[in-house]
């Protein structure tokens, strides 16, 4: 089958890459390489992959490469993802994430794809928790300009289901760790913890340590994206463990997995910060015959191999 990965030199992007590559798949990338790394695909590129440097709002260039690709499914990823460029930057947030989408989704339909998967978040869109582990149906209330640019961007993908016929799914995110994440970018504290410990450093700690996420492990990520793909199921998905885990849990279980233990300095709680999320996915298990399968202690070790 061809598909197309927007994003596909990013974290989560490339390992879905590698998965698509691994069951025959021909595959190509679109990513203007700005936080996306060209080694996250150098297996990929070796397997016959292109990589296609475009940025998702250039809409003739997007347009143009989806033509040319002529993929069956195209998996979303590309997105401008840090919280506090959001909130600094609203109007490039917006750009990226809403306007990129608008981009893929109408190439998507000039081009006769048959399947759009979307990638959003759960906790940025549903702010914080009212109800615990979050149903899709939770009030919708972000916390920042990124929570809402995906929330847009997965009604312009509902808006062209409707209007086009265009087949569509997003699916909302936990808190994706795992394999090629950046241990010294600013997004993903459970890399960051990592990279601490594996240099015997110390993690910092902003706030009590108390708020909880719903942390999810990268390969179980790929598996939902394999799945909706495959899948008529159209709207918006959780895809998370259910399960709230502290800061203080991760620095907990990354101390047992050293002989030389594992402090935290705190720093002042940082405002506008969610205290509590976790996702239910229970109708993507219902639908889509997804579960998360690694549990934190399972992903944590995964996670700190990859970075020996």
């Amino acid at each position: 089958m061809k598909t197309l990965v927007t994003g596909g030199a990013g974290f989560i992007g490339s390992n879905l890459v590698d998965a698509l590559v691994a069951r025959g798949d021909d595959v190509a990338v679109i990513d203007d390489v700005s936080t996306g790394k060209r080694d996250n695909l150098e297996h990929a590129i070796a397997n016959g992959v292109e990589l296609i440097e475009l940025d998702v709002r250039d809409a003739e260039a997007i347009a143009t490469a989806v033509e040319r690709v002529g993929p069956e499914v195209i998996f979303h990823l590309a997105a401008q993802i840090d919280v506090r460029k959001s909130v600094a930057d609203p109007a490039n947030d917006s750009r990226v994430n809403v306007e990129g989408t608008i981009n893929v989704l109408n190439a998507a339909h000039a081009a006769g794809v048959r399947r759009v998967v979307n990638t959003s978040t759960g906790g940025a869109i549903y702010g914080e928790g009212q109800i615990i582990p979050a149903p899709e149906d939770h009030p919708v209330a972000p916390e920042a300009p990124y929570g809402l640019s995906k929330f847009c961007a997965e009604n312009y993908c509902a808006l062209f289901t409707r209007l086009h016929g265009l087949s569509t799914i997003s699916l909302r995110y936990g808190n994706v760790y795992g394999p090629r994440q950046d241990p010294l970018g600013e997004a993903g504290v459970i890399a960051i913890f990592c990279g601490k410990l594996l240099d015997g450093g110390r993690p910092k700690i902003f706030g009590d340590g108390n708020q909880t996420r719903d942390y999810v492990f990268v390969g179980d990520v790929v598996d939902a994206n394999l799945r909706a793909a495959d899948s008529d199921a159209t709207g918006s998905f959780n895809v998370g463990r259910g399960v709230q885990t502290s800061v203080l849990d991760i620095v907990e279980a990354l101390a047992a997995q050293s002989s030389n233990g594992f402090e935290a300095d705190h720093a002042p709680a940082r405002s506008g910060e969610v205290q509590h999320i976790a996702l239910d996915a229970s109708r993507t298990k219902a639908e889509l015959g997804w579960e998360a399968q690694v549990d934190l202690d399972q992903g944590l070790a995964r996670t700190l191999d990859s970075l020996r």
